[in-house]
């Protein structure tokens, strides 16, 4: 029997019996922990309110082995809140549409319980704290969001130079199966041509340039952003549930 303590967010909550709740956290030490949470469900328990999904906390498990995931779930015995990111996100539709595709996204990239993902951790806490504060445009936040977390995973797609045969850019063509633009040459069937803006929008939202992402016009946003869900659905196999309900 041995506890541990970790800091994550929460995924999201699945009822359990007649008062308690499996908590799905992305940790910092510990990639993605299921865990069961006993009588969170009772209305007077104040353990419950701060296991709620976008909240980031302090939490103590309690696994009957010497490893956190073992052969059952590990029991969530303690939690401290260390910031209420949802109450801000789930006052506003956008951000929580936003936010949710977020967690999901976080959860999809992690599908692994136990190994450690620190910078899917870290980029989802930075992304939750930008999208409670309410800075940027929702919709932006979700796709340099989703592109980042692409990139930590290994599938970073390029915006200006060829990601076949390394052409200088800018290319005009854009391809989610080759990883992003290409040249004339190196074109593929089924490639697309967007406009030059959507594609330096992207660029930004990678690289962290808010002053140009937050200046480009809708119509280049939305663009964008199908783009990027195009090129995350190609490398997740499959489209994410909560992408449906993001206003474009």
């Amino acid at each position: 029997m041995s506890l541990f303590r970790d800091d994550g967010i929460v995924l999201r909550t699945q009822k359990l019996g007649e008062a308690d709740r499996i908590i799905t956290l992305l940790t910092r030490r510990n990639g993605r922990v299921r865990a069961v949470a006993r009588g969170v469900r009772r209305t007077k328990s104040k353990f419950g309110a701060r296991l709620e999904p976008f909240s980031h906390v302090d939490v103590q498990f309690f696994a009957r082995g010497g490893e956190l995931i073992g052969r059952g779930l590990p029991l969530c015995t303690q939690g401290e809140t260390i910031a209420p990111y949802g109450s801000a996100i789930v006052s506003d539709y956008e951000r929580y549409t936003a936010g949710t595709a977020m967690l999901e996204t976080a959860e999809r990239f992690t599908d692994h319980e136990g190994e450690p993902a620190v910078q899917q951790y870290l980029l989802l806490v930075g992304g939750l704290r930008t999208l409670a504060a309410g800075e940027h445009d929702p919709r932006l936040v979700l796709d340099a969001f989703l592109l980042r977390s692409l990139a930590v995973n290994g599938y970073a797609p390029s915006f200006d130079d060829c990601a076949k045969c390394g052409m200088t850019g800018p290319n005009r063509f854009f391809s989610v199966g080759a990883g992003g633009v290409v040249c004339g040459d190196c074109r593929v069937p089924g490639s697309v041509v967007p406009s030059r803006e959507s594609l330096e929008l992207l660029g930004a939202l990678l690289g962290g340039d808010w002053e140009t992402a937050d200046a480009c016009e809708p119509r280049h946003c939305r663009e964008g952003s199908g783009l990027v869900a195009a090129y995350l659905q190609w490398h997740l196999e499959r489209g994410l549930r909560s992408l449906r309900f993001v206003e474009k």
